[in-house]
C-alpha cells in the first residue's frame, strides 16, 4: 500500500503549473482573455506559458454586460438598451432572445408574455440591487429574469 502514495505524490509533482503565469493570469481583468491565460499554462512543466491575452480583441464593458463574475460587477453598466432583432411578440420559459447588439439572453424565471407584435422592438436589461438581471419591453409592464447566454 505504500506504493500508491508515492506514485501519487510523482504524479502531482508532473501536474504542477507554473506559478508566475498562473499569477500573471490573475491579474487580468477581461474574463475570456483570463480563461485563455490559464488555458495556456502548459501542466507539469516549469517553462512559462506564452500569454494569449494580446491576441484576443479587447472588449468594452458593454459587450461584456451579463457575463462577469461577481466582483466585476461594480465596474459594468446597471443596464443595456438594444432592440430585439426582427419581429417579437413575446417569450415563453426558455426562450432566447437575440438583441441587435449580438448579445443572446435565456429567459429563466419560467415567466411568459404575450406581446402586440412588433419588429425591432426595444427592450432594456437591468441588474437590480441583488445582482439578478431582468429584461424590461419598453412601453409594457412586462419583465423577465434572465441570464446572458452569449
Amino acid at each position: 500500500m505504500k506504493a500508491l502514495p508515492l506514485s501519487l505524490l510523482l504524479l502531482s509533482g508532473a501536474a504542477m503549473a507554473d506559478d508566475q503565469a498562473i499569477l500573471a493570469c490573475r491579474t487580468m481583468t477581461d474574463t475570456a482573455a483570463r480563461l485563455a491565460c490559464y488555458d495556456a499554462i502548459k501542466v507539469g512543466t516549469r517553462a512559462p506559458a506564452a500569454p494569449v491575452a494580446a491576441a484576443l480583441p479587447a472588449r468594452s464593458k458593454e459587450e461584456n454586460f451579463g457575463m462577469e463574475v461577481a466582483k466585476m460587477r461594480e465596474e459594468s453598466p446597471k443596464s443595456v438598451s438594444s432592440t430585439v432583432v426582427g419581429n417579437f411578440a413575446g417569450w415563453g420559459p426558455g426562450s432566447q432572445i437575440r438583441l441587435a447588439n449580438g448579445q443572446v439572453w435565456r429567459i429563466i424565471d419560467g415567466s411568459e408574455a404575450v406581446l402586440t407584435p412588433a419588429r425591432d422592438q426595444k427592450v432594456t436589461i437591468e441588474r437590480n440591487m441583488f445582482g439578478t438581471l431582468f429584461l424590461k419591453v419598453e412601453g409594457s409592464n412586462s419583465s423577465a429574469k434572465v441570464r446572458r447566454v452569449q
